[in-house]
């Protein structure tokens, strides 16, 4: 397997059993990267790690400089990205500090600095299965060994932010056949499909999405959450860098 990069989210901004070996800054021709690129040592493998809002987390998600990001990434020489983030569960199976391993994206986001191909040329990839079978594998297997329930399958629904979403949203994406919701998932999966990359997800469900539970969606609750649902994926990664 080829060079490998974490691309930690919200409550991932650091891999707390990552040995740091270097810290590189990199400038690229769409600007600049959220943060330095860390390489390290997870489980006795190399890793590179991103945290994708910044460290300390200062980055809005319609604020990311997606392309800068990828970029740096394939700059480095990585051939593979498994990417962190937090989302909001949708159908009934994605409860609450649950892991989920989508297999598609819908995107609502707009706005955003899409693709590398906008000035000189217009190329088309195939987007049909926008995560890598192998990557999403070779997680599933990998909870698996380490007795981490998730679910297998999902459908994520990306979104503006940074604002959450309204129930009556969140009601139009169940029926567009959403499983999750996020902030972030586009059009990170699109560029580095585009760059060839291979891309996969674990989503880390914060919270019912808007409208799924009475009353208000409080940072308390999501905080709480994402605690026990990073930890499990702290996890995970382990198990996936030490199978491949």
């Amino acid at each position: 397997m080829g060079r490998l990069a974490i691309i930690g989210g919200t409550g991932l901004s650091q891999l707390a059993d990552l040995k740091i070996i270097k810290s590189d800054r990199i400038t690229t021709p769409y600007g600049v990267p959220s943060a330095d690129f860390i390489t390290g040592e997870l489980n006795g493998r190399e890793v590179i790690f991103l945290a994708r809002h910044g460290n300390p987390h200062s980055i809005a998600p319609h604020k990311i400089n997606y392309r800068a990001n990828i970029w740096g990434l394939k700059q480095l020489q990585v051939e593979n990205i498994i990417a962190v983030a937090a989302v909001g569960g949708i159908t009934p199976d994605m409860v609450p500090a649950h892991i989920a391993i989508p297999d598609q994206i819908i995107d609502y986001s707009y706005g955003r600095k899409h693709t590398f191909f906008e000035d000189d040329s217009v190329t088309h990839i195939d987007f049909s299965y926008p995560y890598s079978q192998t990557l999403r594998s070779r997680l599933i297997h990998a909870a698996k060994q380490a007795g981490i329930q998730i679910s297998p399958i999902g459908t994520y629904g990306c979104t503006q932010g940074p604002r959450l979403e309204t129930a009556a949203e969140i009601k139009r994406m169940e029926n567009d056949g959403c499983d999750l919701v996020g902030m972030t998932g586009m059009p990170e999966a699109a560029l580095a499909k585009e760059l060839g990359l291979n891309y996969a997800t674990v989503s880390v469900i914060a919270n019912w999405a808007a409208g799924k539970t009475e009353g208000e969606i409080t940072m308390a609750e999501i905080e709480q959450n994402l605690h026990k649902g990073m930890a499990n994926t702290a996890e995970l990664l382990k198990a996936f860098v030490e199978k491949v």
